[in-house]
């Protein structure tokens, strides 16, 4: 039987919150200001969002300058989920493309300005199922479901794993690449400087010979 080392266990943690992917933050936008929030998601995960409006005059209906648009886009600026003045709203979908994807708050501009509360909760990976959902359906006991979820978790550490070796091979290639013209750089420094000091070398000698110095 392996016994995991401190360095070990400290990585395989690391790996387990990578997996899981879960944002839930609250910040302000300005009205008409754009306020973005960026997700390194790898290709065919499922992401989940939800995002509303903070009311803050409870418990007296939300006020109609208080709406915002979202735009959800992948990196190569494809366009996943789009809502227009809302107070609130969710998303959910399979991503096509690794990369960062981008939610995008905007809120219209208003005459005084008006400063809007929102928050957000992004979910991708394994944190993005409904494991309550998947209870009630598979009629299964708690045991059963903690092992799915731990299931579900050791492929999604698998799949993280092997997508960070890709990402390791590109900035090795990266790597190879800048060394190559690098050391091509510097063997054309080094015979730049050679040829100007033979230019030189030959300036002075010509300049002595003409003065009969030597």
């Amino acid at each position: 039987m392996k016994i995991l080392t401190s360095k070990s266990l400290f990585m395989f943690l690391i790996l387990m919150f990578i997996s899981m992917k879960i944002h839930s933050l609250q910040f302000e936008v300005l009205s008409g200001r754009t306020k973005c929030i960026a997700e390194d998601i790898k290709s065919h995960s499922m992401t989940v969002g939800k995002y509303h409006i903070v009311n803050p005059n409870e418990p007296h209906p939300l006020p109609d300058t208080h709406k915002v648009t979202l735009r959800v886009t992948s990196t190569h600026g494809n366009t996943f989920h789009y809502a227009d003045n809302v107070h609130e709203g969710h998303f959910a979908f399979e991503t096509t493309e690794v990369g960062d994807y981008m939610a995008c708050f905007y809120a219209a501009d208003h005459k005084p300005p008006v400063t809007m509360t929102i928050n957000f909760d992004w979910k991708s990976g394994v944190a993005a199922k409904d494991w309550t959902n998947v209870a009630k359906k598979g009629s299964v006991d708690l045991m059963e479901l903690e092992l799915k979820k731990m299931h579900e978790h050791v492929k999604n550490i698998h799949d993280e794993m092997f997508y960070l070796r890709e990402r390791e091979e590109e900035m090795q290639e990266l790597n190879r690449s800048t060394n190559s013209k690098m050391a091509w750089m510097t063997g054309l420094s080094i015979c730049v400087c050679l040829s100007v000091a033979g230019l030189q070398l030959w300036h002075l000698k010509t300049f002595f010979e003409k003065k009969k110095l030597i």
